[in-house]
């Protein structure tokens, strides 16, 4: 079974707030999420080009192991506790399966 990541894509429009969100990002949300999807990697990246923009990437081992773990009882808490944190920061989420992957 290939490898599955969960992908949620934010939009952090407000500058000054850029550097509030990866604190809370990195201290609370991040652990937060793992633990509540049951996995031990996810990465989080900044856009070059767009410097509003946050890209969270969970990986799982695979599409059943994601679904089980970003299921509605685990995702509503979550969910709230973003929305309470950052209101106005718009968020899309995206599942991707791994196809190939080259080299080391």
């Amino acid at each position: 079974m290939p490898t599955a990541y969960f992908i949620v894509r934010a939009t952090v429009t407000d500058p000054a707030k850029r550097a509030a969100f990866d604190e809370w990002y990195h201290k609370e949300h991040l652990p937060d999420a793992t633990k509540a999807f049951g996995i031990s990697k996810a990465r989080r990246f900044w856009s070059a080009g767009d410097p509003s923009l946050h890209l969270a990437m969970y990986e799982f081992p695979d599409l059943a192991a994601l679904e089980r773990g970003t299921g509605a009882d685990t995702m509503k808490p979550l969910v709230a506790e973003f929305d309470r944190c950052w209101p106005g920061v718009t968020r899309t989420r995206e599942v991707l399966v791994l196809a190939e992957q080259f080299g080391a």
